[in-house]
């Protein structure tokens, strides 16, 4: 049942950022262009992002493809954290572009250049930000649902490349009441906020590494599962982790002492396959099983 749920995400993930890799190539031809035409220095750093978009398409693409890679003699807990460290990478790109456009921003200020942008820019910038405002919905939703830290780390860059659009269309209506810096102002606006999501996605994928629990919604999930089940009396030591989209999980379960070992082993197995069952996404699970008696109840 693990490969077939990792297989279907894996056939949405990388439909879904197919599309992206289409789209912000398209967009960065037409933003770098008209940007260059237009005088419009934040539409040429926003068309940078669009292309630096497409390298982070491609990371996930190689995090998908390596990752779902089945456990081996040498990763006998599976390779799904390539995953995990493609979100990393794709987090770090993204602190280098909002830093990189912060920079050419200032430099452009200090120069006191001011050259009206033409009209096409703005009407460039509102087709990006619809574009890609409407692909960081639909890569947000198949991350959710998929679980995967790659694919939302894409869709934040997706989202950032909206704000950096909306910063340039703000940038060219101050720039037409006359603060000749707005278009420089927007640029730095928008370095800021893709640093800042950067920095976020940076810590989620250390926590990962650091083998932090799954969230909590999940751990709910779990603990009603295991109550729901009669057969348990007590249950203790629940620990969960995330390995890529996989989630690993193990606990102790206390059943009737005077079962043979296939009755309690039948338990066990029937817990494993709910549990599989109810948990949309992939999911490793060690069941230790422990005769109720007074000595082993937490």
């Amino acid at each position: 049942m693990n490969e077939a749920k990792k297989e279907i995400s894996n056939r949405e993930i990388r439909r879904i950022t197919n599309v992206g890799i289409v789209l912000n190539l398209l967009l960065s031809v037409f933003k770098v262009a008209v940007g260059i035409l237009g005088n419009s220095i934040a539409l040429v750093a926003d068309g940078i992002h669009s292309l630096s978009d497409t390298a982070t398409d491609i990371i996930v693409l190689i995090g998908v493809y390596f990752g779902s890679r089945k456990a081996d003699l040498s990763h006998p807990y599976g390779h799904g954290k390539i995953e995990t460290f493609s979100s990393i990478v794709i987090a770090l790109l993204l602190v280098f572009v909002g830093v990189g456009m912060i920079y050419k921003a200032s430099v452009n200020i200090m120069t006191f250049e001011f050259i009206r942008p033409s009209a096409c820019v703005l009407i460039v910038a509102v087709v990006s930000v619809v574009s890609k405002e409407w692909l960081y919905r639909a890569t947000q939703t198949i991350a959710v649902t998929t679980h995967s830290p790659a694919l939302y780390a894409n869709a934040w860059h997706h989202r950032s490349d909206a704000l950096s659009s909306i910063a340039v269309v703000a940038g060219f209506i101050l720039m037409m009441v006359g603060f000749k810096y707005g278009d420089r102002i927007a640029a730095m606006v928008v370095g800021y906020m893709i640093v800042r999501v950067g920095g976020r996605m940076i810590f989620r994928g250390f926590q990962e590494l650091m083998e932090c629990t799954v969230d909590e919604e999940t751990v709910e999930l779990i603990k009603n599962i295991i109550n729901s089940d009669s057969s348990v009396r007590e249950w203790h030591k629940l620990r969960t982790r995330m390995v890529g989209r996989e989630v690993f999980l193990d606990l102790h379960i206390l059943v009737d002492p005077k079962l043979s070992i296939a009755e309690a082993h039948e338990i066990s197995e029937n817990l494993e396959k709910t549990l599989e069952e109810q948990i949309k996404r992939p999911v490793n699970i060690t069941v230790h099983i422990e005769p109720d008696i007074p000595g082993l109840r937490k």
